[in-house]
């Protein structure tokens, strides 16, 4: 199986790898950079993608092993993506560069899976991934 991941080139203090882009927009909404509006927007979209795409239960402690997410290359995965418009258009307006990094075999030791995502921690670094700019469409 093929895994994905989408993310910026900001590295994350927790996982040490590039921040996801539920993360960036989250930081985004944070920060204050939303527009009132988009910030009532960013979290009806949260509350709906939390329901649809289980959150590891890692998250409940903080990361604790710094884990990262990655899609499976799958029908299910690909329709969370497809339905991310809000995500990519936040990154897209802010100017946030985002990258797909890409790989044919589990990047790290996997600590959870479900029939959307795996999550790693200690990432391989002799794993083939390769990451290429992502445009907006």
């Amino acid at each position: 199986m093929k895994y994905y991941r989408i993310h910026t080139s900001d590295i994350a203090y927790i996982t040490k790898q590039p921040r996801g882009i539920f993360t960036t927009v989250g930081k985004l909404a944070d920060n204050g950079i939303l527009t009132d509006e988009e910030v009532k927007e960013y979290w009806k979209n949260r509350e709906y993608f939390e329901k649809v795409l289980p959150v590891p239960p890692y998250y409940e402690n903080n990361n604790p092993d710094g884990a990262i997410t990655w899609f499976k290359n799958s029908d299910k995965a690909d329709d969370i993506w497809k339905q991310m418009v809000f995500y990519r258009k936040m990154c897209q307006k802010y100017g946030v560069k985002l990258y797909i990094s890409e790989c044919d075999e589990i990047p790290g030791e996997l600590i959870y899976e479900d029939d959307f995502q795996i999550a790693v921690k200690n990432q391989a670094e002799n794993n083939k991934i390769a990451t290429k700019e992502l445009f907006y469409s």
